[in-house]
């Protein structure tokens, strides 16, 4: 009687977990609430990933090829503008991309997702919430506090290390 009792126990438990795990998935919004409308105003079409990033396919590169990994080098051409479309940093040129290593700390938390997902030849547009860029301190002073992020943002090239 006792085994039994601990089976069902077990058995419930399982049950409750399995049902509350589908939660845990969920997408959350992390844009601060004053950027939502504008957002979903302005790229109706915007993906969001499970983490809040979102993005917009401007141009496909490689339909078929590699995608970035961690410590991969990328070449990132890119122009970074604030929602009011201030634009705070950009490549100097095509000639000049901008070189890091995924994964390392080198790059916004936005950004390690967002090339991971891209193929060689790939134009996006990303739409970064502020806790996957500079959160709420900012980059003064060019990117204000809590600041939501746009970035234009091709993947020139990589190489996998």
């Amino acid at each position: 009687m006792n085994n039994t009792v601990i089976r069902r126990f077990v058995f419930l438990v399982w049950v409750g977990f399995l049902l509350s795990a589908g939660p845990l998935h969920a997408q959350r919004e992390k844009l601060p609430p004053e950027d939502v409308e504008f957002v979903e105003q302005k790229w109706p079409d915007a993906k969001r990933t499970y983490t809040g990033l979102r993005y917009v396919v401007l141009k496909a590169g490689q339909p078929d090829g590699p995608t970035p990994k961690a410590g991969s080098l990328v070449k990132v051409l890119y122009k970074g503008m604030l929602l009011n479309g201030t634009v705070f940093d950009q490549s100097p040129d095509a000639a000049h991309p901008l070189e890091a290593r995924i994964g390392r700390s080198e790059l916004i938390e936005g950004w390690d997702e967002a090339v991971q997902k891209m193929r060689r030849g790939d134009k996006w547009l990303l739409i970064v919430p502020p806790e996957m860029a500079y959160g709420i301190r900012g980059k003064p002073p060019t990117i204000p506090r809590s600041a939501t992020l746009v970035f234009e943002m091709e993947l020139v090239d990589f190489s996998q290390e």
